[in-house]
């Protein structure tokens, strides 16, 4: 129970400190929304500075920093400056799509990559390829770069997909890009616990390759998976950004993009902390299953 309380707390240090970093960071931007209003030439200056301080930006960043914690922890996002929209239900529905491709992409990358693996413990020379050949993919292929590739020869020149808000390119992508960061450390965990005396044993006992796989193989190998499937999580994220950006998908990407634009500070603090956040929850779970899986870690009350 103390290291679980220990990790918690971490955890949540963490998401303070990056929250008010990114405060700050934002806040040190030159300009703000009322520069964008005054940009179409409507705004004096006397008009900017009542706008500014009906807004709260005139502000030291502390101040502004605990009334929108305080406000944050009562459920309220603040209201977009550029749309005058609650940021909150615009942020749910961005993180409902960027939930999708991400829950998609990352679950293909788990199928695939625990599937080859099992096939290799069960002896097979083809899986052992294909997780040599998917690792080669995700390290010397960008996404990014894949993704442009695939929007001119599927989109434009065969015109087999949408250009713009399909899931089914980004999807496959992703989904195989987080399978090669998986698949082979994965395997090679799998191969020293397949070179394990007890389960050498279990094979010359005449067990078949896929109970030796299912039975004494995987389960030795769970931890090192936990851990690789809490690092692909979290890395997950950004490579969902990328595409849906890539793929015109009404994602977190865009819409933190879009404020950014417009120098709309309420969403772009919350796209940016809940995306944040949502990466030290993956780390803290991670680092849960590892003590609970792991003997070596067990919680000490």
């Amino acid at each position: 129970m103390r290291r679980a309380l220990t990790i918690l707390a971490a955890a949540l240090a963490q998401g303070l400190a990056i929250t008010f970093g990114l405060f700050l960071i934002f806040g040190a931007i030159p300009g703000d929304v009322v520069d964008v209003w005054a940009s179409a030439g409507d705004l004096d200056a006397a008009q900017q500075a009542a706008l500014r301080a009906e807004l709260g930006l005139d502000q030291p960043s502390w101040r502004r920093f605990l009334a929108w914690v305080g406000a944050a922890l009562a459920g309220d996002l603040g209201t977009s400056q550029r749309f005058g929209q609650p940021v909150g239900p615009m942020l749910w529905d961005a993180a409902q799509a960027s939930l999708q491709l991400g829950a998609l992409s990352g679950g293909m990358g788990m199928l695939l990559a625990f599937g080859l693996c099992l096939a290799q413990a069960a002896g097979s020379r083809t899986a052992r390829l294909a997780v040599e050949a998917i690792n080669l993919w995700s390290i010397a292929l960008p996404t990014f770069c894949v993704g442009v590739a695939a929007l001119l020869m599927f989109s434009v020149w065969l015109g087999w997909l949408p250009a713009i808000g399909g899931l089914l390119a980004p999807v496959i992508i992703l989904g195989i890009d987080n399978a090669g960061q998986l698949a082979k450390p994965l395997s090679e965990e799998v191969a020293e616990v397949a070179a394990l005396p007890h389960v050498m044993a279990a094979r010359a006992r005449g067990l078949s390759p896929l109970w030796l796989a299912r039975w004494h193989i995987l389960p030795l190998a769970a931890p090192v998976a936990v851990s690789l499937s809490g690092v692909m999580l979290a890395g997950l994220l950004g490579g969902t950004l990328t595409m849906e950006l890539l793929f015109g998908l009404p994602g977190l990407g865009a819409l933190v993009l879009n404020g950014i634009q417009g120098r709309d500070q309420p969403v772009v603090l919350a796209g940016l902390v809940v995306a944040a956040l949502a990466i030290v929850l993956v780390n803290a779970l991670t680092s849960l299953a590892l003590a609970a899986l792991d003997p070596r870690q067990r919680w000490r009350e």
